[in-house]
């Protein structure tokens, strides 16, 4: 197969605007360090023989290099260094290599490429790869499946089939939605699967598809508005939503986490819950930048932050926080090793695993955090933090409206 081109956004900057929020010192549960040395680290998800599969968004190659969208004093190329990597009885390796990736180059740092892993029922292995093909561009063969589909695995071979070409099909949705050198807006982030069907969280187009795993009624599901805030200087600002991190709770009902566009407003993301009837309602709120959530047996929801300041700020020490049924919240580890926290899973042993450091490469981890431990008291303190339109881009590739 082959693979087209792609960008990532456009970017703006505008003056700055800083408010008084309240913060906690680092709150650090007890964790270990499950797999190291890992590129632009994102989705995991367990086998049913116990394996943890993770995927490597790869860190690029150095092929249609051009002037990267997100950084323009820096290039961007692809390549196929993407990858799946297996950690089966305390070791470590690939079982899927090849894939398209696109990255800052030389660093390979800010990847876009395999972003998730779920298994069916019957343990049949899917893989999402995120960003775009462009449309109505000349094919550049690379003998790699494409960006922007949603594929079936297979581990003993090697191959891999497209189940949701989710370009094609958001471009015939839609085909004034797209980047500035006309590839499809468009980043398939994460998925779950219930049943015979993947919802799969589009986050450029802020939405969540549905899609059955023969491959059949790709539909969108639930599409969500603009949001707005108020500045200290009473300007109103709009952004995005961003869909990242989906889930099947307890009552079946799907539940989404929330990035936010710029410009990423603190405790501006949300959790939403889909019903029945494809709408959306608020069900926790206060977030900051949410890449993934999950539910454990217990019914207990489990939201991991991104960075818990907007990213453009430079600190990137994100947090894992538990949401009991109750509504109770108590963040699991903030800093403290956990930085750019980009997906999770709850194991078969009740611990949880995130992916940390997951817009670098080399240095990704994936982090056991026991959310039965016990947590040391935390602090509250008042800071001042920065906040404004600054349009810059993220590796999760938004596509801003300042």
């Amino acid at each position: 197969m082959s693979f087209l081109k792609f960008v990532t956004l456009s970017f703006a900057s505008l003056t700055f605007c800083f408010a008084v929020v309240e913060t906690k010192s680092a709150v650090a549960a007890p964790f270990s360090i499950v797999a190291d040395g890992l590129d632009n680290v994102r989705g995991l998800s367990f086998s049913p023989d116990g394996s943890l599969y993770v995927t490597e968004a790869g860190v690029g190659g150095s092929q249609l290099c051009s002037a990267s969208f997100t950084f323009p004093g820096q290039q961007a190329c692809i390549g196929l260094s993407g990858a799946v990597t297996r950690i089966k009885d305390g070791k470590q390796k690939r079982v899927i290599t090849n894939l398209p990736s696109y990255a800052l180059s030389p660093t390979g740092s800010q990847a876009i490429g395999a972003n998730d892993i779920e298994f069916d029922a019957a343990g049949n292995p899917y893989l999402l790869i995120g960003l775009s093909a462009g449309v109505n561009y000349d094919n550049t063969p690379f003998n790699s499946p494409n960006f922007g589909e949603l594929y079936k695995v297979d581990f003993n071979t090697g191959a891999v089939t497209s189940i949701a070409d989710i370009s094609s099909y958001e471009f015939a949705k839609d085909p004034t939605v797209l980047l500035p050198n006309g590839a499809v807006g468009s980043n398939p982030y994460s998925f779950t699967i219930k049943g015979d069907t993947a919802y799969i969280a589009n986050a450029n187009r802020n939405e969540v598809l549905s899609v059955k795993l023969d491959g059949s009624n790709l539909k969108t599901l639930v599409e969500f508005p603009d949001q707005t805030i108020t500045t200290p200087t009473q300007e109103d600002i709009t952004y995005q939503a961003v869909p990242t991190g989906v889930a099947i709770g307890p009552d079946q009902a799907l539940y989404v986490s929330q990035l936010t566009g710029v410009p990423i407003p603190q405790g501006g993301a949300n959790i939403f819950r889909v019903g029945s009837d494809g709408k959306a309602t608020v069900y926790a709120d206060g977030f900051t930048q949410l890449t993934d959530l999950d539910f454990d047996t217990e019914g207990n929801l489990y939201a991991l932050q991104f960075a818990n300041q907007a990213f453009f700020q430079g600190n990137f020490d994100g947090s894992l926080i538990q949401i009991a049924k109750d509504g109770t919240r108590k963040t699991l580890l903030s800093g403290n090793g956990l930085e750019s926290a980009t997906a999770l899973t709850i194991g078969p042993d009740g611990a949880v695993y995130v992916s940390s450091k997951g817009d670098r490469a080399g240095v990704g981890k994936v982090l056991r955090i026991d959310p039965k431990a016990k947590i040391p008291e935390s602090n509250s303190a008042l800071s001042v933090v920065a906040f404004g339109v600054l349009g810059v881009g993220s590796f999760i590739a938004r596509k801003s409206k300042l």
